[in-house]
């Protein structure tokens, strides 16, 4: 294998809080050294990056695509070209495809279809019940034994808490992850939007915020009641926020992640009914969008996810109650949440733990770290080069995206993966 020197680079490591000069070497499929100076090794190439940013790969953990059942939105190789082009080396498959990714069978198929890409590496989340079913609690421990990352039902709420709370205690045995949505589902049903003065002036059915906080804390007193360990999927209102504070500091052992949308958009963004922000959770308000930043800042959020749920034309033109919900976002994830940093003052590292550290630490991974032994999985980025989002440009099969015409800060330059380099401009 060729050595490789990736030199005069700005090294940006959330695990040790650096951000300077430095270097990193890589060595048959991984970080060989970490350089603050000159190499002490002999290598047989380098790059000289010119003091742009280097650092861990982004890694996603929450990612829709259409394979299997529904290629023509998104398949595994459509996404991950769109995460090499986004600086994603790892993307966390969500299990409600068609069909569901409920058995050990399944999460072998994704993880042998994704390595035979030879691209980012392409992992799975299990379903937590049957056929998403909310009632039969699928096969988790055969699929953890497969290799799944951590159980969940995507975007549909496990109203039963008896299922909830068997799913939960079953995953204690093997030390699993539970990731579940927290709204209260008969409040949210038929829901399109966050319930309050616009919904209302739009003629839109609206579920109330407190939906979410609602379900939190039945969610956490499960947790409480099993001692799971539990990932709160998609925090959106400052009122769960609130509640997974309190969680916290109770000693339970819960995570939670927010998708990139709710940290850059709010309802206003709706406008006359933009159905490219349709999503759900539903956009919330401009005090909820910045108690999620600051929860950023502060670390209380783990994840930071693209969300990235493809949708094709025709399920998106449509009346704004009508339309698929979901945005793509995986190539566009670091100059979004680059927004944080030159418009909200987050430090970069500030940025990047949730991105890379936050996940890795959550799923038990070896990346999100610049570190000897760990995998040379890489973004190169320049953090100031200006962009233009063109969704029909995006490598998506899908062109969902709501920051089309957006004009953003930060551009990825490479992205390296097991010391290869899978994307370069």
């Amino acid at each position: 294998m060729t050595v490789t020197l990736y030199a005069n680079a700005r090294l940006l490591e959330p695990a040790t809080d650096y951000d300077g000069p430095g270097g990193v070497i890589v060595d048959n499929g991984v970080i060989a050294e970490v350089l603050h100076g000159s190499p002490s090794r002999a290598v047989d190439q380098t790059h000289d990056l010119g003091g742009l940013c280097l650092a861990p790969g982004l890694i996603d953990i929450r990612v829709k695509t259409g394979e299997p059942g529904a290629e023509p939105k998104e398949t595994l190789k459509s996404a991950a070209l769109s995460a090499a082009a986004g600086g994603v080396t790892t993307i966390v498959v969500q299990p409600d495809t068609d069909p569901a990714i409920d058995d050990p069978a399944m999460i072998d198929f994704i993880q042998r279809r994704g390595a035979a890409l030879n691209l980012v590496r392409i992992l799975a989340a299990g379903a937590a019940t049957r056929g998403l079913d909310g009632r039969r609690m699928a096969e988790i421990g055969l699929m953890d034994e497969a290799g799944a990352l951590y159980f969940t039902d995507g975007d549909r709420v496990i109203a039963n808490s008896r299922t909830l709370q068997r799913v939960m205690s079953y995953s204690t045995v093997f030390n699993g992850l539970i990731a579940h949505r927290p709204a209260d589902p008969w409040l949210c049903e038929g829901a399109v939007a966050t319930g309050g003065e616009l919904a209302g002036r739009l003629g839109l059915s609206g579920a109330p915020a407190l939906a979410e906080r609602m379900g939190l804390e039945r969610d956490l007193a499960l947790v409480e009641l099993t001692g799971a360990r539990f990932l709160v999927d998609q925090i959106s209102t400052e009122g769960a926020l609130e509640a997974l504070a309190r969680g916290r500091a109770r000693g339970l052992e819960v995570a939670a992640s927010v998708s990139i949308n709710h940290l850059c958009f709010n309802e206003v963004d709706i406008g006359d009914y933009r159905t490219f922000f349709r999503l759900d959770p539903s956009l919330r308000t401009e005090a909820d969008r910045q108690a999620l930043i600051e929860a950023v800042r502060d670390g209380l959020i783990d994840a930071i996810t693209s969300a990235h749920a493809p949708a094709p034309a025709e399920d998106k033109r449509r009346p704004f109650a009508e339309a698929a919900p979901g945005a793509v976002g995986l190539e566009t994830l670091l100059p979004a949440a680059l927004t944080l940093h030159h418009s909200s003052g987050l430090e970069l590292l500030e940025i990047l733990r949730p991105l890379t550290q936050g996940p890795a630490a959550l799923l038990g991974l070896e990346a999100g770290v610049l570190a000897e032994g760990a995998p040379a999985d890489l973004v190169v980025f320049d953090p100031n080069a200006p962009v233009v989002i063109d969704a029909q440009a995006l490598r998506s099969k899908s062109k969902n995206s709501p920051f089309d015409g957006r004009r953003l800060q930060g551009r990825v330059e490479r992205t390296i993966v097991g010391g290869r380099e899978v994307f370069a401009r």
